[in-house]
C-alpha cells in the first residue's frame, strides 16, 4: 500500500491537494443523491429486475452513508491521503459495477457516471491515477457484461461503450499530462523567481544594515543642523528600502510554503501598540498622527503573522495619505474582534478595489507623484490572512478616505499568569556591558561594533564561534549565517557550554525571522531581522542585560559591587 500511495504522489502543495480532494468529495454527494434517486426509481416503477431489487436498495443506502462519511473524513482531517483517495475510487467503481450488473437495461444510463468518475479522478488527482481510473473503468464494463445479460445480447452496444472508455481517458490523460508539464515548468520559474528574491534581499540587506548601523553612529558625532538633516534623510531613505525588502522575503517565503502558522492567545492592544510605535517615525516623515483606540481583548492569533499584515496596510496608509490622521481600532461582534486602520487620503476609485490584491499593482493614474514601493503590500496581506483564516475587505471613497478591516480573529480568555517575580530597576544605560559579536560580514561587524561601542558596552568581535578557551561576555550577539555550515544558534550553544549557565543572546538575520526561529530551540533568545534600526537593536540588548544581571547574580560571574552599581543606575 505505501508502494502504491509513493507511485499516485501528486505534485500539487498540500493545501491545494487537500482542496481537490473535499471538491471530489462534494461532488460526490451530490452525483451519489442522483443516482441513487434514479435508482429508487427504478426499483417504485419496477423497472429494475424484481428478484434485484433488495440488491439495488441495500446499494442505495450503502453508498449514501459512504459518501458521506468519506466528505466527513475530509472535513475532520484537513489534509491530503492517499488511502481517502484510493478508498473513494474503490467506493466509486463498486457501487457502479453492482448497480449496472444487477439493473438491467433500465440502469444503463450510469455508464455516464463511470465515465465522469474516470476523468473526474484523472484531472483532480493527476495522470497516474487517471491511469488506474481507467484501468478501473474497463474492469467494470468486462464484470458487466459477463453477469448483465441485456449488455451480452447487444454486443455493438458494449463494444461501443467499451471503445469510449478507452479513447476519451486515453485522449483525456494525452491532454492532462501536457497541462501538469505546463504546471510544472510555470511552478518551477515561480520557485526560480523566489529563490532569486529571496537571496537577493538577503545580500542586499546586509549593506543596508552595515550603513543603518554606521548612520547611527555618524548622529552622535556632534553633527551640525544641516549635517544632521542629511543623516535624517539618509535613515529615511533607508528605511524605504528596508520595507522593501522585507516584502520581497515575505513574498518569496509565501512562495516557497514555509510558512506555518502557530496561533497563540494575544493581547491585541499590545500589538497595537507595537505597530504605532514601530512606525513613529514613518508618520513624522509622513506628516501623519497615529490614533488608536485601545483595545484589552485577547484573541487567538500569529501574532507575527499578524503584525506582518498590520505593518503592510499601515504602510500604505501613511504612503497614499500623507499629512492627515490615521485611525486605528478595534470593533466586536459576538465572539469575534476585527482591526480597522481608516485614512482620510484621496480613496481609490471602484474599478481599482478588485485587482488590489494582485502582486505588483498599484493604484496609478498620469500626473501622479510617485509612491515607494513595487505594489507587493496588499498581496502579501491578502495571502496572510488567507493562511490564518481571516478576511480583509477595503471599503474606500473618493476624497474621503479608506478603511480596511481585518476580520475573524477570535476573542479567548487571557493566558493565566503566575504573579511576577520582584524585579530591579532596568538600568537605562550599557556602560560596561560585555558583547561577544559573531558576524562573518567584516563591514557589518565593524559597523555593529562601533554602534556598541558608542554605546558603551564592551565588544569582542569574531567572524566565526571563538577559538576553544574561556569566553568571558554577558551577552552574545550573533549573525545565524556563519559560513561553513555553522550556525549562529550553534555558536550560542558552544558560547553558553563554555560559561556554564545560559547567556542572553540575540540573533540577527537577513532571512525571515519565521525561518530562523524553526532552529532556535528557546523562546528567549531574540531575533531580529535584517535591517535591524538601531532603535530596535538598543531596546533588546537594553532588556537582554537585565537578564545578564541576573544570570551574573546568579552565577556569581562580575562582582557583587558591579551589580549593586549597574542595577541603581535605573
Amino acid at each position: 500500500m505505501i508502494s502504491i500511495m509513493k507511485a499516485f504522489r501528486p505534485a500539487d502543495g498540500a493545501i491545494e491537494a487537500y482542496a481537490t480532494e473535499r471538491s471530489q468529495a462534494i461532488v460526490r454527494v451530490v452525483l451519489v443523491s442522483v443516482g441513487v434517486t434514479y435508482m429508487t426509481y427504478g426499483i417504485f416503477t419496477h423497472q429494475v429486475p424484481e428478484q434485484y431489487r433488495w440488491v439495488i436498495g441495500l446499494l442505495c443506502a450503502t453508498i449514501t452513508v459512504a459518501s458521506v462519511l468519506i466528505l466527513a473524513a475530509v472535513v475532520r482531517w484537513k489534509r491530503m491521503s492517499h488511502t481517502r483517495r484510493i478508498f473513494g475510487m474503490a467506493h466509486d467503481y463498486i457501487a457502479i459495477t453492482i448497480a449496472m450488473t444487477f439493473g438491467g437495461e433500465t440502469l444503463m444510463p450510469l455508464y455516464s457516471l463511470l465515465l465522469w468518475v474516470t476523468t473526474g479522478n484523472g484531472f483532480r488527482y493527476g495522470p497516474r491515477y487517471h491511469l488506474a481510473a481507467a484501468i478501473l473503468a474497463l474492469m467494470t464494463l468486462v464484470i458487466v457484461t459477463a453477469f448483465n445479460a441485456y449488455w451480452r445480447q447487444h454486443p455493438y452496444m458494449t463494444m461501443t461503450l467499451i471503445l469510449t472508455t478507452i479513447l476519451v481517458p486515453a485522449y483525456a490523460h494525452g491532454l492532462l499530462t501536457r497541462v501538469h508539464r505546463a504546471r510544472d515548468a510555470a511552478l518551477e520559474a515561480n520557485l526560480a523567481k523566489s529563490r532569486f528574491l529571496a537571496q537577493a534581499s538577503h545580500d542586499l540587506r546586509q549593506p543596508i544594515h552595515a550603513i543603518s548601523l554606521f548612520t547611527a553612529c555618524l548622529r552622535d558625532t556632534g553633527l551640525s543642523t544641516e549635517q544632521r538633516q542629511m543623516v535624517a534623510n539618509i535613515d529615511k531613505s533607508l528605511n524605504s528600502v528596508a520595507g522593501l525588502f522585507r516584502s520581497l522575503l515575505d513574498l518569496s517565503t509565501l512562495d516557497s510554503g514555509r510558512v506555518t502558522v502557530r496561533p497563540e492567545p494575544v493581547p491585541i492592544g499590545k500589538i497595537l501598540n507595537e505597530l504605532v510605535r514601530q512606525n513613529v517615525d514613518a508618520a513624522q516623515w509622513a506628516g501623519v498622527t497615529f490614533k488608536m483606540v485601545m483595545n484589552t481583548k485577547y484573541v487567538l492569533a500569529d501574532p507575527g503573522l499578524l503584525a506582518t499584515i498590520l505593518q503592510n496596510i499601515v504602510s500604505n496608509a501613511l504612503k497614499y495619505a500623507p499629512g492627515k490622521p490615521v485611525l486605528v481600532g478595534c470593533r466586536r461582534k459576538g465572539t469575534m474582534l476585527s482591526i480597522e486602520i481608516c485614512d482620510r487620503g484621496d480613496g481609490i476609485a471602484d474599478h481599482h478595489l478588485p485587482r488590489l490584491f494582485e502582486e505588483f499593482y498599484q493604484v496609478r493614474s498620469p500626473g501622479d507623484r510617485d509612491v515607494e514601493g513595487v505594489g507587493l503590500g496588499l498581496s502579501i496581506v491578502d495571502r496572510l490572512a488567507r493562511l490564518m483564516g481571516l478576511s480583509v475587505k477595503i471599503h474606500s471613497v473618493v476624497g474621503k478616505g479608506t478603511r480596511v478591516v481585518i476580520a475573524g480573529l477570535q476573542i479567548v480568555d487571557p493566558p493565566k499568569q503566575t504573579a511576577p517575580a520582584r524585579r530591579s530597576a532596568q538600568p537605562t544605560a550599557l556602560n560596561g556591558l560585555r558583547v561577544l559579536l559573531v558576524e562573518d560580514d567584516q563591514i557589518v561587524l565593524e559597523a555593529t561594533a562601533s554602534l556598541l561601542t558608542k554605546w558603551g558596552c564592551i565588544v569582542r568581535q569574531e567572524r566565526t564561534i571563538p577559538p576553544k578557551g574561556p569566553v568571558e561576555c554577558d551577552l552574545i550577539i550573533t549573525d545565524f549565517d556563519l559560513g561553513e555550515k555553522v550556525t549562529g544558534m550553534d555558536c550560542i550553544r558552544d558560547i553558553r557550554a563554555r560559561a556554564g549557565h545560559t547567556l542572553p543572546a540575540i540573533i540577527m538575520t537577513g532571512h525571515n525571522p519565521d525561518r530562523v526561529r524553526e532552529h532556535v530551540d528557546e523562546s528567549g533568545i531574540s531575533i531580529l531581522s535584517k535591517p535591524v534600526r538601531p532603535a530596535e537593536l538598543r531596546s533588546i540588548v537594553v532588556a537582554q542585560r537585565f537578564k545578564a544581571l541576573r544570570a551574573a547574580k546568579k552565577n556569581q560571574a562580575v562582582p557583587a559591587r558591579s551589580l549593586v552599581q549597574d542595577e541603581e543606575l535605573g
